[in-house]
């Protein structure tokens, strides 16, 4: 768990990484502390308006923290497919959200049950068949209002496989969680949100 001040920080660094490189084309140095030297998933979320306008990270601890996050922001904004790079004259629109992973666990239940074993809120999902794999943050069921069983479905249409996919035994899904640090408004005041059901949603002031 990052603390409160390696949260804020996290996100400014990301903010830092992807405006010098989106003015630059270079990576800038990143020096973080200790406590960014462990191996960690991560991702970085672009926001422009409300609307998503990236999205990429790592969803397993293969790399440092400080590592994973820097390479995170840089392609965020400049290798979703789904969306155009970054310009700019688009930083100053642009609130920078980032999510730090745990481990992602396999979910151990019989397939008809596994809606009942999934927490909205608390659990990231991955989808897996095959080759095929698809991820979604903890945080998207939440801001898109699923259920369960819509949230296992639309990990299946990620991985690009059929919805209805998520109850053949050859799927598998693995869980994980999230610590979500963003910004309010662009380059502003920095919040640690709470999408777990069993706490109240709130805001920590000063948290990335």
């Amino acid at each position: 768990m990052l603390s409160l001040e390696d949260g804020t920080l996290a996100v400014r660094t990301a903010r830092k990484v992807i405006e010098e490189y989106v003015k630059t084309n270079k990576v800038p140095k990143v020096e973080l502390p200790e406590s960014f030297n462990g191996l960690s998933g991560v991702f970085v979320t672009l926001k422009e308006g409300g609307e998503l306008r990236g999205c990429i990270g790592y969803p397993y601890p293969d790399l440092p923290l400080s590592k994973a996050l820097a390479d995170a922001a840089v392609q965020a904004a400049t290798q979703d497919p789904r969306f155009p790079m970054v310009r700019s004259a688009e930083l100053d629109r642009i609130s920078v959200e980032v999510t730090v992973l745990s481990e992602p666990e396999l979910l151990k239940a019989k397939p008809v049950d596994r809606p009942k074993r999934l927490v909205v809120g608390r659990d990231g999902i991955i989808v897996e068949y095959g080759l095929y794999r698809g991820l979604l943050l903890p945080q998207v069921p939440v801001e898109q209002g699923w259920g369960p069983e819509e949230y296992l479905e639309y990990g299946c249409l990620k991985a690009g496989i059929s919805p209805d996919m998520w109850v053949d035994d050859r799927a598998k899904i693995y869980t994980f969680q999230g610590q979500i640090f963003q910004e309010t408004s662009p380059n502003g005041e920095v919040v640690e949100e709470k999408t777990d059901p069993s706490l109240d949603k709130c805001k920590i002031q000063d948290k990335t």
